[in-house]
């Protein structure tokens, strides 16, 4: 097992990983910059070194500080959380040239699922089901127009080292192409310094589906069921189920064999989410994401299995815990992101909390790294904390869910709670009766009165 391990991250995901590390008899570092010297994983880590100001690339992407901080205080292995350096194939490659054990997959892993482009071709030798598109990055705009036309509009441009929605346009028609094509470029190099775009089929009505999965890097492999994550706005997740309304047991069963099994033959280190989209029963792969997903809460709650735990675990060398027959999955999960930010604008909110309440009882479960008389810093995710509730049915937990979202009291700073307050008593989201365009065209709805 690791002797240390330096948390490079902040907010919830670093509280989660210390509480993961201090059951494991394992000292924590906390790393942070000059703007999170209150943070509560500063307060409670064994040891905490400042790297750096406000500006997340002077401090939590600087890698020469973070492997300073490793240096100075003894730390042996590194856990990146999500976010910030967590899929930063150099990054892995910096931590094993200094001897430092990086929580996570292999560098080349993360460089081979970095790239959407090489991601799919590699998803596609795997067997695992990917969306109709090109072969790889389209340059020529004739080129493009050939492959729309064969495998049918409305199409997506999509930017090959993207994420978060950046570097992404929809063409409905021919005429609309050129305008998609030159718009994601731009944006794809803006955003990511590669402005090498590819193209898919454009599904309509799909709901957002993904897959948890866990190698041990020696060719064993579990998935851990699914998670709906279908209910977005921007392409940013807002809420997120496990497991899925949508699916059965069968579509359950074999889209997450598919997943492990491929994971197996890649030979994958770690956690791991291999995201989909499904619509009229078919799965098509978007991406992988190699790393803890921000949602993996709703997966520990109906599996029991401790992710973190899992993960420091495998990356010691000592190979998962379970295998997939030890896995059970009980009843049902919803997570809600709540963030400091204006409930109908979403403009951040930044500022100090002057009340603040948490929900608790039987299936409550809240991920947060504030506390009453915080300070949200403006530099960062506006994220405040996420709720998790499981209930031993959907309804159940709808309902535990309502209850918990009563209880929840944070003043001083705005939030999306209305948001959640409003999505708990919709009659769509009450059936699980949505996809990835339903939220944006409710909101669209709820502003224009």
């Amino acid at each position: 097992m690791v002797k240390k391990v330096l948390i490079a991250n902040r907010g919830e995901i670093a509280l989660r990983v210390l509480r993961a590390c201090k059951e494991l008899g394992i000292p924590t570092v906390a790393v942070h910059s000059t703007a999170d010297n209150t943070a509560m994983h500063v307060r409670l880590a064994d040891e905490s070194v400042c790297i750096g100001p406000p500006p997340a690339r002077d401090s939590y992407l600087n890698i020469p500080q973070i492997v300073a901080a490793c240096e100075v205080s003894g730390a042996d292995a590194v856990h990146p959380g999500y976010g910030f350096l967590s899929e930063n194939a150099r990054f892995a490659d910096i931590l094993d040239a200094h001897k430092i054990t990086f929580i996570g997959p292999t560098a080349e892993h993360i460089r081979i699922m970095g790239d959407k482009i090489e991601a799919k071709r590699t998803a596609k030798r795997l067997g695992i089901p990917v969306v109709p598109g090109s072969a790889g990055a389209v340059t020529d705009d004739g080129e493009a127009a050939r492959i729309a036309e064969e495998i049918g509009y409305p199409v997506i441009v999509k930017a090959s080292a993207g994420g978060g929605g950046r570097g992404m346009k929809v063409a409905k028609t021919a005429q609309d192409l050129s305008m998609a094509l030159s718009t994601a470029r731009s944006e794809a190099g803006a955003a990511f310094g590669d402005d090498a775009v590819y193209l898919e089929k454009y599904l309509e009505k799909p709901r957002h589906i993904e897959v948890q999965v866990f190698g041990d890097g020696a060719g064993n492999a579990i998935h851990l069921g699914e998670r709906d994550c279908s209910l977005q706005r921007r392409h940013q997740k807002v809420w997120e189920e496990a497991s899925s309304p949508a699916l059965d047991q069968e579509q359950r069963d074999r889209i997450g064999m598919i997943c492990a099994n491929a994971i197996a033959k890649l030979g994958y280190r770690g956690a791991g989410t291999i995201e989909f989209l499904y619509e009229n029963g078919e799965f098509y792969f978007i991406e992988m994401n190699t790393r803890l997903q921000v949602e993996h809460p709703v997966t520990e709650a109906i599996t029991g299995l401790d992710l973190v735990h899992e993960q420091i675990r495998v990356a010691s060398g000592q190979g998962l815990s379970v295998t997939q027959a030890d896995i059970q999955f009980a009843g049902h999960a919803i997570e809600c992101r709540i963030n400091a930010e204006d409930p109908e604008t979403f403009a951040p909110s930044p500022g100090r909390i002057t009340h603040y309440h948490m929900p608790g009882g039987l299936g409550v479960r809240v991920d947060s790294g504030v506390y009453q008389g915080y300070s949200i810093p403006p530099f960062y995710d506006s994220l405040i904390g996420k709720l998790i509730v499981h209930g031993r049915t959907r309804t159940e937990c709808m309902m535990r869910l309502r209850r918990a979202l009563d209880e929840i009291v944070v003043d001083g700073v705005k939030t999306t709670l209305p948001l959640f307050r409003d999505l708990v008593d919709n009659p769509d989201v009450a059936r699980g009766d949505y996809n990835i365009h339903w939220l944006e065209k409710y909101l669209a709805r709820r502003s224009a009165g």
